[in-house]
């Protein structure tokens, strides 16, 4: 899945460049800037979505099991035979739940930025269209998105990997296939 998102990651930095660079006229299409940011905005959004997402759904996947540790109710869920001593597993999954709070919280902020400048530079791009704003107010807030959209790129292409890892460590560590999560 991280594989996945990455390269959903890539077209929509691919797509923002493309529309930067029809408005600036170094590329010279049949469609103009305008009706190119549309669905590379709305493609910006879903991807963002599912980036998202999958990293609360990552830490919550680790907070449910860090639960089902903690109290040792529904152990049949993570083991066939249920050790008498969890402690092993307690320590590598509180490190798990840590790890994965990290990655969440090092990209969602990046993402709701990125949301947010988008919008706004979207919305003063029509604004200057119908030139209610000049093209500065446009142009600076599209600036503050490319350099979020970078910012937020890097960052989730790094935690991408790092989620990866760590769901991998605990599919081995509780021995669950790869066909399941």
């Amino acid at each position: 899945m991280a594989y996945l998102l990455r390269g959903l990651l890539l077209l929509m930095v691919s797509g923002v460049i493309l529309t930067m660079l029809t408005a600036f006229g170094y590329v010279e299409l049949s469609l103009n800037h305008i009706q190119i940011a549309i669905p590379v905005f709305l493609y910006t959004i879903f991807a963002q979505a599912f980036v998202m997402f999958y990293f609360i759904g990552v830490s919550r996947l680790i907070n449910n099991i860090w639960t089902i540790l903690s109290t040792s109710t529904n152990l049949n869920e993570l083991f066939d035979n249920p050790p008498a001593d969890l402690t092993p597993y307690t320590k590598k999954v509180e490190k798990f739940v840590y790890d994965s709070t990290r990655c969440k919280r090092q990209t969602i902020p990046w993402t709701m930025m990125m949301l947010i400048l988008g919008m706004i530079a979207f919305l003063l791009g029509g604004a200057h269209d119908t030139n209610i704003v000049e093209k500065t107010t446009h142009s600076g807030v599209v600036y503050g998105f490319l350099a979020a959209m970078l910012i937020g790129f890097f960052r989730q292409w790094f935690y991408l990997g790092k989620s990866h890892i760590l769901l991998r460590k605990v599919k081995t560590l509780f021995e669950i296939p790869d066909a399941q999560m």
